[in-house]
């Protein structure tokens, strides 16, 4: 089921009025929009006067270095490939209130930048978004136990997949390269994302 904007932001206002810290997870495929998402849920929890942040799981990227040396370079951006311990404890910390420093992840540069980001001790809400927040397997299962509301973005195959070829047209890869991207990897991570994950409070078909 396909749900608004204005119900997601009136539970996470309504979820909001206790003292403690509101962490939101919002999860989904590659391409599929949790950034877009996430960056839109900030703008009108601020302009409405709630202090929110954005967390993005892709700081918590391995780097390129480890990846090669473990022969994983090229499915960067699967399960496996991400700092998921670091992830968790990172969250935990977020939970606990206060201010907390977090890791950026720089695509120009492919680098995660540790410590890039400051989610101040005001900020009442924080939004986490990631691929795999919700993944209920190996070492991401339980994650989801973190989060105080819970969003999955989830547009069909297809319009991922288109998506996802013109990200990569944008970064400037060459046909065969976005092919192996994309076919060799996105699109299977993005259907793990909608076939292993917890059922979500809110679902978006589109974003």
């Amino acid at each position: 089921m396909s749900q608004s904007l204005d119900e997601l932001l009136s539970e996470i206002e309504r979820r909001a009025q206790s003292d403690a810290r509101l962490l939101v997870g919002v999860a989904g495929p590659p391409g599929a929009g949790k950034s877009t998402l996430a960056d839109r849920l900030h703008e009108i929890l601020m302009e409405r006067g709630q202090r929110s942040a954005v967390l993005p799981m892709d700081g918590f990227h391995l780097d390129n270095a480890i990846l090669e040396q473990r022969g994983d370079l090229s499915r960067k951006g699967a399960p496996h490939t991400f700092d998921v311990r670091g992830l968790a404890d990172l969250l935990r910390a977020v939970k606990a209130g206060g201010e907390v420093f977090v890791p950026v992840f720089d695509r120009s540069l492919e680098l995660a930048i540790a410590a890039a980001r400051c989610i101040a001790p005001e900020d009442r809400i924080v939004i986490a978004e990631g691929n795999y927040l919700l993944l209920d397997q190996g070492r991401w299962a339980g994650l989801a136990d973190l989060f105080d509301l819970t969003v999955m973005v989830a547009p069909p195959i297809e319009e991922l997949e288109r998506r996802l070829i013109a990200r990569w047209v944008h970064y400037g890869l060459t046909p065969a390269q976005i092919e192996a991207k994309v076919e060799g990897n996105d699109l299977p991570n993005g259907r793990l994302v909608l076939e292993r994950s917890r059922m979500a409070d809110f679902t978006f078909d589109q974003f």
